[in-house]
């Protein structure tokens, strides 16, 4: 068998839409574990930019792609996502979605844009798609599922039941407009008539596929530090994008995964709020900025960006066990002169080489930084690592010694083509 899973070490927008696709192109099937559409995955292919929120990255290649029992959808996006590939001229027949997957629905968007308006709450960020009050309902027990939307009556009841609750805080709590039952009722109707022949339970699927050697890619969105465990808390997303999520999320035992792909970008960036050590404020953190597109995918908010910070990169290395690791936009930090790494955090007077919890210690954290030499070549056409300038091998080996963990692929552009492979994953 062979498992797969692609995460993201820092805070998300790593590039994992790119390393995803690449790896597919040999993938029987590519599973998307949890998150719904506030991820933003960006896939270049020759020249022409695909910007994927909710479908797996490997949809642009033959095998079966799979939205699985983690993931919160929207069938909205859903359906609007498969349309505008199908419009250019890509086929979409082989998307499906696991039946334990569950549904978005217009009162978790409103709660989602509610919550983070309310002046007395914690701003964090969200990009208010209603991605954390679906994930709340479905930890309190009131979700709706897939499996639910091919029983009419079904949804209905929990459809009826669930919007009462939820006018009640609209009107009574947060002072506005109670949503409409039959509204969403027959809105949700037209859905179901559009997507149900493409819900499936994906759960033997995916097995049978390990089971036979298949090649299985399992994606998440988001990454390490916005873990609802492991990351920056709040300031995180609501579900594990690490490699445990897997088992949760797609339904397989973590015996069937055989590698741990870990995507860091060459420097370190973030979207929303919290804390960020290395954050570089100033004109020289806009020239990063700008040099390297730092926008989101999905929203267009520009990304804070810093050095890159291994305290972070050693954590995800060690909970996610990573037996892999790809290095994305090294080409950014062409001709930036002295370049610098986050090798330990100062944090009121006490040497810290791991990410504390408290997050608030985080905002006092002051980086360790070493120094090493930049570049000033164009790297974006080098094909064989032997060719990389020697100041660019010297700051690859000292990721590698840092965090311990061998890098296999670096990606020099966008474009899927612009990789480095240095070991065979």
């Amino acid at each position: 068998m062979a498992g797969y899973v692609v995460v993201g070490t820092q805070w998300g927008d790593e590039g994992k839409g790119k390393i995803i696709d690449v790896l597919a192109d040999k993938a029987d099937y590519v599973v998307r574990f949890q998150g719904g559409n506030n991820a933003g995955h960006t896939v270049v292919v020759n020249g022409e930019k695909f910007i994927l929120k909710l479908l797996p990255s490997g949809v642009l290649h033959a095998g079966t792609c799979i939205i699985g029992p983690g993931v919160v959808v929207d069938p909205k996006v859903f359906l609007d996502e498969i349309a505008s590939l199908e419009k250019r001229g890509s086929k979409t027949d082989h998307v499906i979605i696991s039946d334990r997957a569950h549904v978005i629905m217009p009162y978790h968007i409103k709660l989602d844009e509610i919550r983070e308006n309310v002046e007395d709450r914690i701003k964090i960020g969200t990009t208010k798609k209603g991605i954390g009050p679906c994930y709340a309902d479905k930890i309190s027990r009131d979700g709706i599922r897939m499996a639910d939307l091919l029983d009419l009556k079904q949804f209905e009841e929990k459809l009826r039941m669930n919007l009462k609750e939820k006018n009640e805080l609209f009107t009574k709590i947060y002072k506005v407009e109670a949503l409409d039952f039959d509204t969403i009722f027959e809105e949700y109707k037209g859905y179901i008539e559009k997507i149900k022949h493409r819900i499936v339970d994906t759960i033997p699927i995916v097995n049978k596929a390990l089971n036979e050697n298949k090649l299985v890619l399992f994606e998440g969105a988001q990454a390490m530090m916005l873990d609802i465990n492991y990351g920056t808390y709040p300031y995180v997303t609501s579900s594990s994008p690490t490699l445990a999520g897997v088992t949760t999320g797609a339904g397989v035992s973590p015996r069937k995964i055989d590698k741990g792909i870990g995507v860091m970008k060459a420097y370190t960036t973030r979207v929303g709020e919290g804390p960020f050590v290395t954050e570089i404020h100033g004109e020289f953190g806009e020239k990063i900025r700008k040099i390297g597109y730092e926008y989101g995918a999905v929203t267009g908010r520009p990304r804070r960006c810093g050095w890159l910070d291994l305290v972070v990169g050693r954590y995800a290395t060690e909970i996610n066990g990573l037996t892999d690791v790809v290095i994305t936009k090294i080409d950014v930090l062409s001709g930036l002169g002295k370049l610098k790494i986050c090798v330990a955090y100062e944090i009121d007077g006490k040497i810290y080489n791991y990410v504390p919890a408290d997050t608030q210690s985080l905002y006092r954290a002051k980086p360790i930084y070493e120094e090493l030499d930049g570049w000033d070549e164009d790297i974006t056409q080098i094909k064989n690592y032997k060719d990389l300038p020697e100041n660019c091998k010297k700051y690859l080996k000292r990721i590698e010694e840092i965090i311990e963990c061998p890098i296999s692929v670096v990606s020099v552009g966008p474009d899927r083509n612009q990789n480095i492979h240095i070991r065979e994953i």
